[in-house]
């Protein structure tokens, strides 16, 4: 079945080829239309997405806004389903088609993969937090961290075009209960881990602003949204084993909370804001290798 995937894209050369290039068959066969929106690019993103192949759609817009590139590349895209992703994820063929599947099947109005972690290059720190995280039930649920989310048509009429937020996921899970959110089994994405806590905190503190932003423009979705972070880590306090990670895990969420709340939440700076290890390692290791991974 068709499918639209939409790739908002901010200086990203050094790792959109992979995402693209995993998309390839489909791309190749007319089963999935990719739409590669680059916003804001100082570098040589666009030329790079449309080398891969010219029936990627690649558009331009000189702002550096992923609302406005999702918007952009909505307007575009023809085909429902419709899965977002970011250009630095990269997502199976085959994830593809069962997550189009899923959503066409119903009931759920939106889905998306599981997160499978890479770790090259990361330290432990940053392998222990994103150990213990992706066993919170929270997490478990799916729609968190994949980078990646899908709509059936239906799901997509729920809103009328993405808000200017920090966080358009954490937005769009929202907008579901938890009955219409699927994780859909044995589909996954390939998120590359930072290397070290720096970059780590760095993504926590974006997350964390993103939900205070959410809370003060959306009150209304948060009810769709219950997280207890202390209930959650309950179960796992018994296991001795996990003490040192448990103790990662809340040093990173103490130092986000604290820089979220250096930054005025939802009252501008909507712009791109991201770790950079992660994508410096895969370029290394491109390199390395002589591919792109």
């Amino acid at each position: 079945m068709p499918v639209s995937i939409i790739i908002p894209a901010h200086n990203e050369e050094k790792v959109i080829v992979a995402a693209l290039t995993a998309l390839l068959p489909g791309i190749a066969d007319g089963s999935i239309e990719v739409v590669v929106v680059c916003n804001g690019c100082i570098d040589n993103t666009a030329g790079v997405a449309a080398a891969v192949h010219p029936s990627i759609i690649c558009l331009e817009t000189p702002v550096a806004s992923k609302a406005r590139a999702l918007n952009l590349g909505d307007h575009a895209a023809k085909w429902s389903p419709r899965i977002y992703q970011d250009a630095d994820v990269v997502l199976s063929l085959d994830s593809v088609a069962m997550i189009a599947g899923a959503l066409q099947q119903g009931p759920q109005l939106a889905a998306a993969p599981a997160m499978r972690m890479e770790y090259h290059d990361a330290s432990w720190a940053v392998r222990s937090y994103y150990e213990l995280w992706q066993q919170l039930p929270y997490v478990r649920e799916g729609m968190i961290g994949s980078g990646v989310y899908a709509l059936s048509e239906q799901g997509r009429r729920r809103f009328d075009s993405f808000p200017d937020v920090i966080a358009d996921d954490g937005y769009i899970r929202a907008l579901f209960r938890p009955h219409e959110r699927l994780l859909v089994e044995n589909s996954w994405s390939s998120v590359r881990a930072p290397v070290n806590l720096g970059g780590l905190i760095a993504i926590k503190t974006r997350s964390r602003r993103g939900r205070y932003e959410l809370a003060k423009k959306n009150p209304e979705l948060m009810k769709n949204e219950e997280k207890s972070y202390g209930k959650a880590l309950l179960p796992l306090v018994g296991s001795i084993s996990l003490w040192p990670k448990i103790a990662v895990y809340f040093y990173v969420n103490m130092a986000a909370r604290i820089l979220a709340g250096f930054h005025s939440a939802g009252e501008g700076n909507t712009t791109w804001e991201r770790d950079e290890t992660s994508r410096d390692s895969q370029l290394r290791q491109k390199n390395n290798n002589g591919e792109m991974v």
